[in-house]
């Protein structure tokens, strides 16, 4: 009988020690490019991260980080644990000295921040590794970046696995439906020439992978003017604007008052929805369903 439970307790210490084993054997030390192309080499894994990028700040909590996470910035607003951390500022101009303040050691940036470059000028200098997909792959690729970075490259793999599945669903659902003509509003503040997405951007993909054909896919950027003409011209079925926190960028009823948008399709028929912004926009794990609302948007009879 002792025997016995001698073994039992060898067996239970064994797995106990492979479990605490494993938080850290996913962890390879070693130089990592980012999306920037600079050569980052990460010694230990990053115990206290600084994000000031909502949607980096997202696929962290994403990765199961929140705890390692101690500084973000004041539009860092999801998931709601996001805002309870220190806030070093604001998104396009997070204050250096309140990120030096929480001596991290590890920075997380898109890039877009000047500023951030002044961490390499620190002594010592602060590690920052710059995480900016410009496609859907990329945000892959980037979930993958982080979880080798960050000694959780299992949960990046089971995130990236759980959000191609969601794609590949959508995919073979919307497979053989018609295409529908979609216009995207991000600004109408001028409602004769407002802002669209086109070609490579996120909302631009969600578009075509929902199984809309979006009227602005050959405009010449990612974000361009299109003239109220080529609106008529093109006569979209469906028009879609972005919301924060349920209030839509542009209203409804500014389209529907104006008299140069009342002989369009989406206009007549009153097909015009709301979106919510962030998970169409933030390169981060929810785009999935960003995904998964364009395509309730556009083939709602798919979903019935």
């Amino acid at each position: 009988m002792r025997l016995m439970r001698l073994g039992v307790c060898i067996i239970l210490l064994s797995l106990l020690v492979n479990i605490i084993g494993g938080c850290h054997s996913q962890f390879q030390p070693g130089t990592f490019v980012d999306d920037a192309g600079r050569e980052v080499t990460i010694n230990e894994i990053p115990q206290k991260i600084v994000s000031h990028v909502p949607s980096i700040t997202e696929t962290l909590f994403a990765l199961g980080l929140g705890e390692r996470v101690v500084g973000v910035s004041d539009y860092c607003d999801y998931p709601e644990a996001a805002k309870s951390k220190p806030s070093v500022g604001n998104y396009f101009n997070p204050s250096i000295e309140r990120i030096v303040a929480l001596n991290p050691d590890l920075v997380l940036t898109d890039g877009h921040s000047e500023g951030i470059k002044q961490l390499d000028e620190l002594e010592p200098p602060i590690n920052y590794i710059v995480i900016d997909p410009k496609d859907i792959d990329g945000i892959f690729k980037d979930i993958e970046l982080l979880g080798k970075v960050t000694g959780m490259e299992g949960e990046a793999d089971k995130l990236n696995e759980d959000m191609q599945d969601t794609i590949s669903h959508i995919l073979a659902l919307v497979e053989d439906a018609p295409k529908v003509k979609v216009f995207y509003i991000i600004d109408a503040t001028d409602p004769t020439l407002p802002w669209t997405a086109g070609p490579g951007s996120f909302i631009d993909s969600l578009i075509t992978m929902a199984g809309g054909e979006n009227i602005a896919a050959q405009a010449q950027g990612a974000w361009v003017q299109f003239s109220i003409e080529e609106i008529v011209r093109s006569d979209p079925e469906i028009i879609i604007l972005p919301a924060k926190h349920g209030t839509a960028f542009t209203s409804p009823g500014t389209l529907m008052g104006n008299p140069a948008w009342q002989g369009i399709t989406a206009v007549k028929e009153g097909r015009i929805f709301i979106i919510d912004d962030d998970l169409v926009s933030r390169s981060g794990p929810r785009i999935v369903l960003g995904l998964e609302e364009m395509a309730k948007i556009i083939h709602p009879e798919l979903f019935e």
